[in-house]
């Protein structure tokens, strides 16, 4: 019979966890969530997305479509929808670690089982260890709101240009053609 788990988990026990027939694991807050398999449209806007920031980004920056990261220490092992962050960042993680800290940008493709609630929890959790900015991209609006550091939330609409932040990339990324 196998032991009891009280209380949080911890990073430590969540790599000894086998993995989920579909989709995977994520801890949030010491509780083990399963995250279902992304449909279709999903997969489709998160690729758009990596091509556009790696076409922008160049040899300092690398984009990854889900990425894993441990926000936080203890309690906290995440995948971001996609994920930016410095070469040389990517360059320090091992093969069989997480990004220790938030990427620097941190995409979240809504899905229909999202609330408010969790995505701004989130974006809290990002931006408080290392992420410089969380975008929020609704496909059924076809908008991104972005919400940078110092708490300023900007939502651009698919007619729009958007700029990558600008310690990633001084470019400008067309709304539209990540849907």
């Amino acid at each position: 019979m196998g032991a009891l788990q009280t209380g949080l988990m911890t990073v430590e026990d969540f790599l000894r966890l086998p993995e989920p027939l579909e989709g995977h694991h994520e801890l949030h807050h010491g509780e083990v969530v399963v995250m279902p398999p992304p449909k279709k449209r999903h997969q489709r806007i998160q690729n758009r997305l990596q091509c556009l920031l790696q076409r922008l980004l160049g040899d300092c920056y690398v984009a990854h479509m889900e990425m894993a990261f441990c926000p936080a220490i203890e309690h906290e092992v995440w995948v971001a929808g996609v994920g930016c962050v410095s070469a040389d960042r990517d360059e320090a993680t091992g093969d069989e670690e997480y990004l220790m800290g938030s990427p620097d940008l941190v995409i979240e493709v809504l899905s229909p089982s999202n609330t408010m609630d969790e995505v701004l929890d989130r974006q809290d959790i990002c931006l408080a260890n290392g992420c410089i900015a969380f975008w929020t991209v609704d496909p059924k609006r076809k908008s991104v709101m972005v919400t940078t550091t110092g708490g300023k939330t900007i939502t651009y609409d698919s007619y729009m240009k958007m700029p990558l932040p600008h310690a990633i990339a001084d470019a400008l990324i067309d709304v539209a053609a990540m849907f």
